[in-house]
């Protein structure tokens, strides 16, 4: 039986390309293992960027047949969305090789290491980013294994989404949205927000209050946020947005065209970066920074280069007087705090999202309405293409265009167009200088492609 990482040397992960996937995979070919894996989307003389980067890496890579699980294969590895069904499943239990899913690895990896485990349905991956740059600079050599791209490390040919450092602080994100958060006892927990995501409420605080009682040695919580301030210990380590319980507290926020300014504990911060939320998610990161030793000063030089994360407020560029940014917003109260961080860069906000999945556009179909309806101002607009369809028996009782028509019985300015390929034509005329042009949705992997098309055809 698998039950530390010290158990095995040979790993195989069913899904490797996979961003959570990923991220724990090149985490430990960083530390020492034999790492291989298989991908539906790798094809046979078909170039696959994600493979690319991984054999750059030294994990080895298969087609999804089975070629790649032998006897010498210690555990297998498997995503939730992996069945039982699938022929490398049914290969690894002939062959009695364990299997353990992606949670339960980083569960043993976070055991291995100081954690600081990020957790809350927003922000965690720029949190994490940002508080790993932190301590980069430092000098704290932390590891990162993370639910996005850092644009730092991007830049430098890697998927970016995972970092080995000598030192012995790790930070990951803590998942709610399969429950995977309570298997996670970090020295360190952080509670960014509570809002209605995947489950109720209800469902969340039950499986945030275990997270709280599994944290060993510091809970931080954002006490700007109601229900997250519910589950704080103690305010003096919690942070927030001009709250004055909180001990970590942002204050004389202001935006100027990309660039934020905000002071904290009475030292001047200055970020490239959008949007109230985006000082809640820099304030949880230096507030956890301070308490193991930082100094403020080091924290706002890092931070005043901090080059963000993949496809969070990705500006993509600029063209006669358009902004085009690509956000992975994706449930209601993300997709509103990503409409208003654009609306201090211009008078008129064209936002343009593409829901993913049928079963959570249905849960969360009134929130959507009501937290984007309140974001746009008079002027802007929101569109909407058909929701993501990533395979499976889900019940297609429900379209994106539902949406927009609760919205237009609110007399908001929001319009449906079916095929996203004819989004950009048909607001075309709309396009006037002193816009901005926001993209937003998440889980589909073209998503990158499509933005990067769209502002080549502006």
């Amino acid at each position: 039986m698998i039950k530390d990482i010290s158990d095995f040397k040979n790993v195989f992960f069913i899904g490797v390309a996979g961003v959570g996937m990923s991220a724990i995979a090149q985490y430990l070919q960083g530390i020492g293992k034999e790492v291989s894996g298989s991908d539906r989307y790798f094809n046979p003389n078909e170039e696959n960027k994600i493979r690319t980067q991984l054999e750059a890496e030294g994990i080895q890579c298969f087609l999804q047949n089975g070629e790649g699980i032998s006897e010498k294969t210690d555990v297998i590895v498997a995503s939730t969305a992996i069945e039982d069904t699938v022929l490398e499943i049914v290969k690894a239990k002939e062959l009695r090789i364990p299997i353990l899913r992606r949670s339960e690895l980083l569960a043993m990896i976070a055991k291995s290491k100081k954690t600081i485990a990020i957790a809350g349905t927003s922000g965690k991956s720029t949190t994490s980013a940002m508080l790993y740059q932190i301590l980069l600079d430092a000098k704290l050599e932390p590891s990162i294994i993370s639910g996005a791209g850092l644009t730092s490390i991007i830049k430098q040919g890697k998927i970016g989404n995972a970092a080995v450092g000598n030192g012995d602080w790790l930070i990951i994100e803590a998942d709610e949205s399969d429950g995977s958060v309570v298997q996670y006892h970090p020295e360190i927990g952080v509670l960014l927000n509570i809002d209605k995501d995947h489950q109720e409420i209800d469902e969340l605080i039950d499986l945030f209050t275990i997270f709280k009682n599994n944290t060993n040695s510091l809970f931080v919580v954002n006490q700007s946020n109601t229900l997250a301030k519910s589950l704080s210990e103690n305010s003096k380590n919690d942070f927030g947005f001009e709250d004055g319980n909180a001990g970590f507290s942002a204050k004389n926020f202001s935006q100027n065209g990309f660039q934020l300014k905000f002071e904290l504990q009475d030292q001047l911060f200055e970020m490239n970066a959008l949007g109230q939320h985006s000082v809640e998610n820099a304030a949880a990161a230096i507030a956890v920074a301070l308490q193991i030793g930082v100094s403020a000063k080091t924290c706002a030089e890092s931070l005043k280069h901090y080059e963000g994360i993949y496809r969070r407020h990705q500006i993509l560029g600029e063209k006669n007087g358009v902004w085009v940014i690509d956000d992975y917003a994706h449930n209601p109260a993300k997709c509103a705090a990503s409409i208003k961080a654009c609306q201090p860069l211009a008078e008129k906000v064209i936002a343009w999202f593409q829901p993913h999945g049928y079963k959570p556009t249905r849960f969360l179909r009134a929130d959507f309405v009501e937290e984007i309806g309140n974001a746009l101002r008079e002027n802007d607009e929101i569109w909407m293409s058909e929701i993501f369809y990533a395979g499976g028996t889900a019940k297609k009782d429900i379209s994106a265009n539902d949406l927009i028509q609760d919205l237009q019985k609110n007399r908001k300015n929001a319009h449906f167009v079916e095929n996203r390929e004819d989004f950009l034509e048909t607001i075309r005329p709309n396009l006037k200088e002193g816009t901005v042009l926001l993209l937003m949705g998440a889980r589909d992997p073209s998503l990158e492609e499509f933005g990067a098309d769209l502002f080549e055809q502006l």
